[in-house]
């Protein structure tokens, strides 16, 4: 176990690694610069810029010295928010994603998988119907016309919710929903899924014969087993969600990371740009890492760090 916790940070780090490599020769790849504006800097002034974020230097040594801010957690200025850094952008914006993440998984916990086990146990039944319906439904509508129908008749038309921000706890509603619709609708189809194939195995059969209600072999036998599935699509949700949703946080005005990032790219903001990048992977790869760790409290017949023989 020990060794193959090592070997995934080894992984993970190196794979942060290239990721950084790949995104900072990309933002020096792509044809202007972030202080290419549509009104022309004097040549002076864009030169003293230049020189005041080492800018001049060899590319070779601008990577080299962003390498070394990154081991340090420095991910440099931030061009166009002036006196701020990105590490600034992202401890401002994350509380605000990360708030509208938390509840949005709370969602697909509450929500999506006891739907998802409702329409297992009541396979071809309306209940099983009415649930592949909404779910059908949920992943099929973007996200961003479900934010903009949302808007319209509950903020607009009935001003049960504020149209923009996060002030109060009213604010949150209608992002989350936004948010969250698509996982609610996918967590509860994979759990029906899953529910449906562990339904079919012997051990759930000799079960059945043996008197148990369908309940108790739902959550002593069924539940954790298939739970395996929906923890591995869990992880990634989770890191998507905590960092931010750019559609989302744009049409509710939310100032989170999504928001900066968007920013960040039309203003060719390039170390920004690179430093939420870094954190989103860094984020992702943790919650992959987590998943599989999960895997072994679910099925101990998985052996994490050893080989078949």
């Amino acid at each position: 176990m020990g060794r193959y916790i090592f070997e995934r940070l080894v992984s993970i780090l190196v794979t942060l690694f290239i990721i950084i490599t790949l995104t900072f020769f990309l933002m020096h790849a792509v044809p202007g610069g972030p202080f290419a504006t549509e009104k022309k800097l004097p040549p002076e002034v864009e030169k003293a810029l230049m020189k005041k974020y080492h800018l001049d230097d060899p590319v070779w040594k601008q990577y080299l010295d962003y390498l070394g801010g990154v081991i340090r957690l420095d991910f440099g200025p931030s061009f166009k928010y002036k006196g701020l850094s990105v590490n600034d952008l992202i401890i401002r914006g994350f509380p605000a994603s990360g708030k509208i993440g938390l509840f949005s998984i709370l969602s697909i916990l509450i929500i999506g998988i006891p739907l998802g086990i409702i329409s297992a146990l009541k396979q071809n039944k309306w209940e099983d119907t009415a649930v592949r319906f909404v779910a059908t439904l949920g992943i099929t509508v973007p996200s961003f016309i479900i934010a903009t129908v949302l808007l319209y008749f509950f903020a607009l038309k009935l001003n049960w919710f504020p149209s923009f921000g996060i002030d109060n706890f009213k604010g949150y509603i209608l992002p989350v929903i936004a948010l969250s619709g698509y996982s609610i609708s996918f967590v509860a189809r994979l759990t029906r899924s899953s529910l449906l194939e562990i339904f079919r195995q012997d051990y759930m059969t000799m079960a059945r014969a043996k008197g148990l209600s369908e309940w108790k072999i739902l959550f002593k036998h069924g539940l954790k087993n298939a739970m395996i599935p929906i923890i591995t699509v869990l992880g990634p949700l989770i890191a998507g969600l905590l960092t931010g949703s750019f559609v989302i946080e744009r049409i509710f005005a939310i100032p989170g990371m999504g928001k900066h990032f968007v920013n960040a790219i039309s203003n060719r903001d390039y170390t920004t740009i690179m430093g939420i990048t870094i954190f989103y992977a860094l984020f992702l790869l943790m919650m992959i890492f987590i998943v599989d760790l999960t895997y072994g409290f679910l099925d101990p017949r998985i052996k994490l760090g050893k080989k078949s023989r």
